[in-house]
């Protein structure tokens, strides 16, 4: 890898921005850096849960993953699914291991030995620290079958479910807080597919039940699978229709992957983001205003990442049905983990209303850590982007709107070369700014009015670009791409200047003397 360039006055390109503690969009929410693990591929077995490998806890909890899990700056983690949960039978995953079902998965055309269940995993959550959010099946269930997993889960001792969590070995309450309600309902692929009517109508139901047991839950509705459904924006009206007073959130689903060797219009994904963002936020709010609702729906971007979805739907399905197969394992280079780090941009310029997310997915399937069986578990290059924006976004995220030179792209039209977003910290003053350089040949020198802060000092500067943009991390090379120190950052007279390269992504702190 070779280290940032020297900053010159030859750069072709530059950008400017202004930052300033009064224009604030929002407390960072912590809920921001979820992840999600579904029994899918490798996530959870050999994943998180491996018994017999060199580092695996008496539970059977890998040890290097807990770690980089740590790591990584996770939050929440949302569970079992996805796809899998529309087919998922809670209780086959609890109890005496010998006698719980082996049941076939028709998501993902495998066989599910439910080795790990609900108590397993909120077991595995205190260990890594995460809040636990989790998804029920709407799909082929519904009201009871809700009301007895947040029995089993939440109450206490005294009722036949909450007495059987006893018996398993959970003496207190799980105390799950978020709780989904279903998984991409609105996709032909889900098993238990409903039209926007069917749906509102059970998630209503369900939401108004759950309530009644629990009045402290925070619920999600399923919203779009993506925003190229044929029914986006009008799924959300009618499912809200139904459930403004019963929810707090609607979820949105949205993958990412160069298209046709469109380089351009991938680095912009996240002009996409936005408008997804923007458009649930105007269709929610139309609902609001329609009921004289003063509520405000928050959003769950429960499902994001990078996903070469193309090269996945040419894998053919196997005649068996396997215990774990190799899933979905993509494999991630220089550019991936620059979009990554734009779309966790875009997240945070939308703290306002986007303050729960989930990254899909957490180990081996399209996932920031990789695992060999038996063998190591490394961090990809997604993984550094996300664990950086977790670690140093803090306080307030504040309002930015730089001046930049633009490109054009096949298919988001004019976008600018710079896109960029702040926090301020008032309590360790500290301001940190992440920046991503879409522009595929040329450096981009960014400067940076901070003369509104309290700051004095470049504290770190790293930067994540490579002369090979195709280059990966692998359990022989894994820190083959690591972020670098940028050693052209420069904070004078209230004045931060910086190179960003092309096809980069930067995470510049700043603060008080040296």
């Amino acid at each position: 890898m070779t280290a940032p360039s020297t900053l010159g006055e030859n750069s072709v390109l530059h950008a400017s921005a202004t930052l300033d503690p009064a224009f604030r969009v929002a407390p960072v929410s912590r809920r921001t850096f979820g992840s999600f693990v579904e029994h899918l591929g490798r996530c959870v077995y050999t994943g998180i849960h491996e018994p017999g490998h060199p580092t695996a806890d008496a539970d059977g909890f890998r040890g290097d993953v807990l770690a980089l899990t740590r790591e990584l700056g996770v939050s929440t983690v949302r569970y079992p699914g996805g796809n899998f949960v529309s087919g998922y039978r809670w209780e086959d995953g609890v109890g005496p291991l010998e006698q719980r079902p082996r049941r076939r998965d028709l998501a993902w055309h495998t066989t599910e030995p439910n080795t790990v269940g609900l108590d397993e995993f909120v077991r595995w959550t205190r260990k890594a620290d995460v809040e636990p959010m989790l998804a029920i099946n709407l799909g082929t269930r519904g009201v009871a079958e809700a009301l007895d997993i947040l029995e089993y889960a939440n109450l206490p001792a005294g009722t036949a479910l909450a007495d059987q969590r006893v018996e398993n070995g959970s003496k207190e309450p799980h105390g799950i807080r978020m709780w989904c309600l279903g998984n991409e309902m609105d996709g032909p692929w889900q098993v238990g597919h409903k039209t926007a009517a069917e749906y509102g109508r059970l998630a209503a139901e369900t939401a108004r039940a759950m309530r009644m047991m629990d009045r402290n839950l925070e619920l999600v509705a399923c919203g779009s699978s993506n925003s190229r459904m044929p029914t986006f924006a009008a799924w959300e009206a009618e499912v809200l229709a139904e459930t403004y007073d019963q929810v707090d959130f609607i979820s949105l689903h949205a993958y990412y992957e160069p298209l046709d060797g469109d380089i351009g219009s991938f680095l912009a994904s996240n002009v996409d983001m936005d408008r997804m963002i923007e458009s649930v936020i105007v269709t929610a709010d139309h609902i609001g205003a329609k009921l004289r609702s003063p509520k405000k729906i928050m959003l769950s971007f429960d499902e994001w990442n990078v996903w070469y979805q193309s090269r996945f739907k040419g894998t053919p399905v196997p005649e068996d049905w396997p215990v774990a197969p190799r899933q979905i394992e993509d494999q991630y280079d220089v550019t991936d983990a620059v979009v990554v780090g734009s779309l966790l941009i875009s997240l945070l310029r939308h703290s306002d209303r986007v303050t729960s997310a989930a990254q899909a997915q957490l180990v081996n399937v399209i996932a920031p850590i990789m695992t060999e069986p038996g063998g190591p578990a490394w961090r990809q290059t997604i993984f550094h982007p996300f664990a950086l924006t977790s670690r140093h976004a803090r306080g307030e995220v504040l309002r930015v709107e730089p001046s930049s030179p633009r490109y054009e792209t096949a298919r988001f039209g004019d976008v600018p070369v710079l896109d960029a977003v702040a926090t301020w910290d008032e309590d360790s003053h500290e301001a940190t700014v992440f920046a991503v350089n879409r522009h595929q040949d040329e450096p981009l020198v960014l400067e940076v009015d901070v003369r509104g802060l309290p700051v004095s000092a470049v504290r770190e500067a790293l930067t994540l670009s490579d002369d090979d943009r195709t280059a990966t991390n692998t359990a022989a090379q894994p820190d083959r791409v690591v972020p670098r120190p940028n050693g052209t950052a420069e904070l004078t007279d209230g004045r931060l200047r910086v190179q960003l390269p092309p096809v980069s992504w930067s995470v510049l702190r700043l603060g008080q003397g040296e």
